[in-house]
């Protein structure tokens, strides 16, 4: 009779051994976002009300955010944009539509919104939605509905209410006013190297020249407050204490949205730091406070 009772033991030994093996499996992987497809969650701090985006998604809705900043233009100006793209593409860059509408906002080239391959970049397209929504009179009081429609001509008007408070809770993290709002888990792609050369160009491009060029003389005693060493971005948030914090979630939170495409690694303002690999744990207390925003890109 010992033989069996051996072998029962030896059973449940084994059985243990896997538990265990995929007990750690589960951990390692959902704490690190490894164990699901790459995500991105915006927070709502007061509610905890959360939506769901794709990377690629938020990376887009960032740009979209990014452009209007560069522009001066409110938030309410970001909402209705986000909106919008959601409805006419679901924030993804499709190069097909009805007849020959393309991009985020299924923009016409024949009806003058550029070339196909204009509108089929982010910064330039989201431009021209703004340039278009800049000359609606008074579109910050307007309805959402009645503001994008002014500026589409869609056949459904009406679609776009539905997107509202999604795009309002997007465009207040990506504008800054949410802090620690917005983080994205990272898949194996994440841990492609990255180029500072690159997120310079990136945040030239899309938050604009001139408005970087100003936040270097931001940083005081002759010291430029954006510089590369090595993997190193650092951004100087603002000129003014009251509205640096704002400034710098908007630039955080553009750097955590882009994290796959550029070969991010870790991104850090204020007391919080997001890293890839943690990304499943979002935004963590940082070991120490920066005033400025700093992206490591992954060697």
């Amino acid at each position: 009779m010992e033989k069996p009772v051996r072998r029962r033991r030896h059973r449940a030994l084994l059985a243990l051994v896997v538990l265990l093996g995929l007990g750690g499996y589960l951990v390692i992987h959902l704490t690190t976002g490894g164990g699901a497809p790459p995500r991105c969650v915006v927070t709502d701090a007061e509610s905890g009300e959360t939506r769901e985006f794709d990377p690629e998604q938020t990376a887009n809705a960032a740009t979209i955010s990014a452009v209007a900043s560069a522009r001066g233009l409110p938030s309410r100006a970001v909402t209705i944009a986000l909106a919008t793209a959601m409805q006419e593409s679901a924030l993804h860059n499709i190069r097909h539509g009805d007849r020959d509408s393309l991009g985020l906002f299924q923009q016409r080239p024949s009806q003058g919104w550029g070339t196909r391959a204009q509108i089929l970049d982010p910064v330039y397209s989201a431009g021209k939605f703004y340039e278009h929504l800049a000359k609606v009179r008074g579109y910050t009081r307007l309805p959402l509905t009645v503001a994008a429609q002014k500026v589409q001509r869609s056949g459904f008007p009406q679609a776009y209410a539905k997107h509202e408070p999604a795009a309002a809770l997007l465009a207040a993290a990506l504008t800054g006013r949410e802090q620690a709002a917005l983080t994205c888990t990272t898949g194996p792609d994440s841990q492609l190297a990255g180029d500072p050369a690159d997120v310079r160009e990136r945040l030239a491009r899309e938050f604009g020249r001139k408005l970087l060029a100003a936040e270097q003389d931001a940083g005081g005693g002759g010291r430029s407050a954006q510089a590369a060493t090595g993997g190193l971005v650092t951004v100087a948030p603002g000129r003014s204490a009251e509205d640096a914090p704002r400034r710098g979630w908007e630039l955080a939170h553009w750097a955590v949205a882009h994290a796959t495409e550029l070969g991010l690694a870790e991104v850090a303002f204020g007391d919080r730091v997001w890293s890839a690999d943690d990304s499943g744990k979002g935004w963590r207390r940082a070991a120490e406070t920066s005033a400025e925003v700093r992206i490591v890109t992954a060697q």
